[in-house]
């Protein structure tokens, strides 16, 4: 293969990381031809509402997904936290690339830490997985809707339409905007999105010459963590948006997943965690997942399903 096609959202983030695909791409074939095939997707365009409203993260992907099954496109590049937990049958992300920094950040012009938000202040988010997860640490604080991407969300706080937003360091890092940080919230305080911080690399499954062109981008840790995450997202019924979280770490040939369902009024949080030996990752995520739902977690996530 000499030209292989690279689908990406246009987004400043996407580009970036599709660039990063491509640089080290480059890097293990030299004499490899990458081009960036951009595009808009719907989930780009419908900022006009919420991302449950207009049909859930799925609406980021499936454009791109399109090009790789319509021959336009040999590899698709992704933001894991976005990507559906079902894929089309044809198509598999072997690769998921080394994770950056899994945790949220929260931002402000006039507040140190999120603990320090007055109440009745506003605070932008389209996750309902923070949107729960702070309403148990601030229960008085309004929370907004908060779409578009990273400048765009970060105009809008300077604007003063917020008084603090909160999104993915690795967004943040990625795009060189470290110092708009105010604090990075720990893991403990809340638990971050499965997927957040790795990038997917998806492909045609049967593509051979391509699973073997990007197979030196995989990092095995990164890709066993994410695998165990969506596991667990898979047992909850993780194709929608909802207020699910989920963070696997590994050390040495043991993993753990802590996993959370929570009320999005933050009225109720379900918490628990998990490990076991690094060959039965899916098999850790399905089993917790299940001690959640016995504990109580199918009544929520049945009254947001419908």
């Amino acid at each position: 293969m000499k030209i292989l096609k690279v689908a990406t959202r246009n987004s400043p983030l996407a580009l970036w990381q599709a660039e990063h695909v491509k640089q080290l791409l480059v890097k293990f074939n030299p004499n490899l031809n990458v081009e960036l095939v951009s595009m808009t997707t719907e989930g780009d365009r419908l900022l006009d509402a919420s991302l449950v409203a207009v049909g859930g993260k799925g609406l980021f992907i499936k454009e791109l997904e399109q090009t790789l099954l319509n021959g336009v496109a040999d590899i698709a590049v992704h933001s894991m936290k976005d990507v559906t937990i079902d894929l089309p049958e044809e198509l598999a992300i072997p690769v998921i690339l080394k994770r950056e920094d899994v945790r949220d950040v929260f931002i402000s012009n006039n507040y140190r830490q999120l603990e320090d938000l007055p109440d009745g202040s506003i605070l932008g988010t389209s996750s309902l997985r923070r949107q729960s997860q702070v309403k148990v640490l601030c229960p008085k604080v309004e929370l907004k809707e908060l779409r578009g991407n990273v400048g765009t969300r970060l105009r809008k706080l300077d604007d003063g339409q917020y008084d603090a937003i909160m999104l993915a360091a690795a967004g943040i890092i990625r795009l060189g905007l470290k110092g708009r940080i105010t604090q990075l919230i720990s893991e403990s305080t809340l638990l971050p999105a499965v997927g957040q911080g790795a990038i997917g690399v998806e492909c045609r499954a049967d593509d051979t010459v391509v699973h073997e062109l990007i197979a030196p981008l995989n990092d095995r840790e990164t890709s066993l963590c994410v695998k165990t995450e969506r596991a667990f997202s898979r047992r909850l019924f993780g194709g929608c948006q909802l207020p699910i979280a989920g963070q696997a770490s590994m050390k040495g040939n043991n993993i753990n997943l802590i996993g959370l369902v929570a009320r999005i009024d933050g009225s109720e949080v379900i918490k628990s965690e998990l490990n076991g030996d690094v060959g039965k990752c899916g098999e850790i995520g399905t089993v917790l997942a299940e001690r959640l739902l016995e504990q109580g977690a199918d009544e929520i996530l049945k009254e947001l399903i419908g």
